[in-house]
Order: structure tokens, then sequence, then C-alpha cells
């Protein structure tokens, strides 16, 4: 019988199997940032295990929040500076140089085919774009992996996905994965993988890889997986080229990442993409979902364009070309954050940036801090966000905020109009 992506990473990297169902991994990279690491940090310290078992692999930055915005976040970054210089982590990435875990660490080169990644983080899940096993964990479990370099997992079952047909103008990855979110609900994938395939998601780019799998988590899925392909090598080739002799070799080795055809899997969903319309959430779940038609007049009081899920190059040049010659509304602010220092350079570089300050936006360094509520954009009780993060949740972006999750075109066209409304890039 044959073996989905993640069979086959877990068998490449099983030290051993404690019980049934449960394997002891191998990590290829342990990510950190300064929420959850200090927590693990203290308590190695304290029970005299302040050890790294490879500072090669370990990976931190500071980037919920930064610049600190008061003690306790100043004393978390501390903690995180004087454990990364103890250990001689040169993958550091403090304030001036780090961006948003999710983001910053592809962009380094870090992630690569058949990798597994573990972080304190829910939306590691993100990592699975590049056909790696890459899994959220509590605290104890990042103790672990920070000082043995080893992770005890559910061996995994999978859901697939097949995304097939092509996007109408306007319809973004953003669009697909709040759909299937939609359809699975925020428990139809509980401890399982989903595997995305389809020719929907061959023509997708990292960028959008990413922010498919980013919100695998949204539907409980434990990491979203997309089979490695020359999309997938030529985002990695300036990290890799000197380990291949050429694109093509390196894809063959990629490729036995890819999923067996005759694979087991819990569900196989085919899913046309072609007539999706632009979506964007209610309420306070993730699989509250409604096309922004049906949305259309909501008021808002923020837009937010930024985070893990939606702060890459792409989602500000898309924005961009809905903005530029436009005001945002009177009524509202916007506040956008490029989620890494060379997404905010490239943006500089060729007018983005300046497309979004002439509209009204407040440009803001590479954090996480408005999607947690933490900073950089936090929602007053009663407030509305038309925000293109990953969670809607009671409270997410400040006690008594609602969010409602969109695309980054979408989200333009609502700065403008100063209500939810479809961006003019789609045409009912």
């Amino acid at each position: 019988m044959g073996k989905t992506t993640a069979q086959k990473i877990f068998d490449a990297h099983r030290i051993d199997s404690p019980a049934a169902g449960v394997s002891i991994l191998s990590l290829d990279r342990v990510f950190c940032h300064e929420i959850t690491t200090p927590i693990a940090v203290d308590d190695l310290v304290a029970r005299d295990k302040d050890r790294v078992f490879d500072k090669t692999k370990i990976k931190a930055v500071i980037d919920h929040v930064t610049p600190a915005k008061d003690s306790k976040t100043a004393e978390q970054g501390r903690t995180m500076r004087e454990w990364a210089r103890r250990h001689d982590i040169k993958d550091f990435f403090d304030v001036g140089e780090n961006g948003v875990c999710h983001v910053i660490f592809p962009e380094k080169g870090f992630v690569r085919p058949g990798f597994t990644i573990i972080m304190g983080d829910s939306h590691t899940c993100t990592h699975g774009a590049f056909g790696a096993f890459a899994a959220g964990v509590g605290t104890t479990d990042l103790e672990v992996g920070i000082l043995k370099g080893v992770c005890i997992m559910r061996d995994p079952e999978t859901i697939k996905i097949n995304l097939n047909g092509t996007l109408k103008p306007g319809v973004y990855a953003k669009d697909v994965i709040l759909a299937i979110v939609k359809m699975l609900t925020v428990n139809g994938a509980t401890d399982q993988v989903i595997e995305f395939d389809g020719s929907a998601v061959a023509a997708m780019d990292m960028d959008s890889r990413m922010t498919l799998c980013n919100m695998a988590i949204e539907a409980g899925g434990t990491c979203g997986i997309c089979y490695p392909d020359m999309v997938t090598v030529d985002y990695l080739w300036p990290f890799i080229k000197d380990d291949f002799a050429s694109k093509e070799a390196a894809l063959a080795e990629y490729s036995k990442w890819t999923a067996d055809a005759d694979a087991e899997y819990t569900k196989v969903i085919d899913m046309d993409v072609s007539e999706l319309e632009p979506l964007v959430t209610f309420g306070y779940k993730p699989d509250q979902v409604k096309t922004v038609a049906e949305m259309s007049g909501t008021k808002v009081d923020q837009v937010y364009i930024g985070s893990c899920t939606n702060g890459r190059f792409d989602d500000l040049r898309i924005a961009s070309e809905v903005l530029k010659g436009h005001k945002i509304s009177p009524n509202l602010r916007g506040v956008v954050s490029p989620a890494s220092p060379k997404i905010y350079s490239d943006a500089l570089e060729v007018g983005i940036i300046k497309i979004f300050m002439d509209a009204g936006f407040c440009v803001t360094n590479p954090t996480c801090g408005a999607c947690l509520g933490m900073s950089n954009g936090v929602l007053a009780s009663g407030e509305v966000c038309a925000s293109t993060t990953n969670r809607n949740f009671a409270g997410r972006m400040g006690k008594g905020g609602m969010v409602h999750l969109m695309s980054p075109a979408t989200a333009a066209a609502t700065a403008i109009a100063g209500v939810i409304t479809n961006s003019p890039l789609y045409k009912a």
C-alpha cells in the first residue's frame, strides 16, 4: 500500500514507537519566538538543562511584539537574546532584522521538502507548503525539542483535497482556504494532516501555497501539505544551488516526498475552484464564512493588511493594485505591516509603500502584534476590523472587537469604500 507525504516523512525520521500509533521523530528544525520560547527556556534553566541539541537547527525571532511595548514584553525579548547568545544561535533575528516567523524562516531558506519542524505556535503548519511536516506544539514538547532534537507525535492520518479549475479574477488562495475551512468546519480535520493537490495548487506560487497551509489549523489540522515541485525548487534555488547539479536534480530528489498514487486517506475531497467568489468570515469562528457580496455594506472601523497569512510581497502588491489612485474612507483607519524587512524593502523599492501611504494607510514595521491584539492595531470594544489575518475569535484583536477575515484585495477595496465590498478585480 502506498504512503501519504506525512507517512513518508515519519518513516524517514522515526526513532522509536513507544506505543501503538505514536512515534518519536528526529527534528530538522526547531523554530522559536519570544512569546512561547521564554517559558520553555526558563523551565530548562530551572531544571539545570540549559542546553540546545544543535545550534544550527534552532532558528529564533522576536516577532509578536516588536519593538517591546511594555516591561513584560521587554523581559521576554531579553530572555530570548540572552539565550541565543549563551548558545551561539546564529540565526536569531532581533529588532531591525526580524520578521513574522512563518514568513522570515522560509524566506531565509530554512524550510525544505521532507523536513520535520516544530514551534510553539499553531500556525507552524504554514511550512508544510514546501512538502514538510510542520506542527505547532506546547511548552513541554518545545523544551524537549530544544534540548534533545526530538518530538513525540501521533502517526498521521491524512485528508486529501484536490483543488482543480482556475480562480476567477479577484479570487485568491485566502478565499480558497476560507471555503475549505467552511466545508470541513473548525473540527473537521482535528489531529489530521491536510494534503492539497490538483491543478489549482500547481498553478499557485509559494506565497499562495503558504497562505493555503497556514489556515489548515483553522479546520483543526495538524499540518497542511503541498507537494514539492519546480515552483518549490525555484523558490529554494538560491539556498540549495550548491547541493544539486541542476534544478531538475533537485526536483528528482524532492519528488520522493510526493504521496503515492495508492496512498490511503481518511477522506478525499474534490473541489472545483472555478466558481468561487471572494469570501469573508462573520461571527467568531473561522468556519463562519459568507461571500463578500452577502456581507456587502458591513461597516468597519479598521482595515489590517499583514500577518503570517497575508503579509508577503504578493499580498501587498495585490492590495496596492486596488488602492492605487484612491484614498481610504475617512471613517476608518488602515494599517499595513509588511511581514519581513525584505518584503518592506522590496515594496518600498517598487513604490508599493508609497501607494499605501498616499492612500492613507499607516505602514508599520514587521510584527504579529495586531493579529493577536497585542500591539500595532488593537481594537477598542465594539470596533470592527476587516483583516487579512487568520483568526476571528472573540477578542482576538482586542477585547470586544469583531474581526472579518478576507483577502488583501477585498481588504483594500473595503478600505476605500468604508464598508465590506468586493475588489474592483472581481466582476460579479
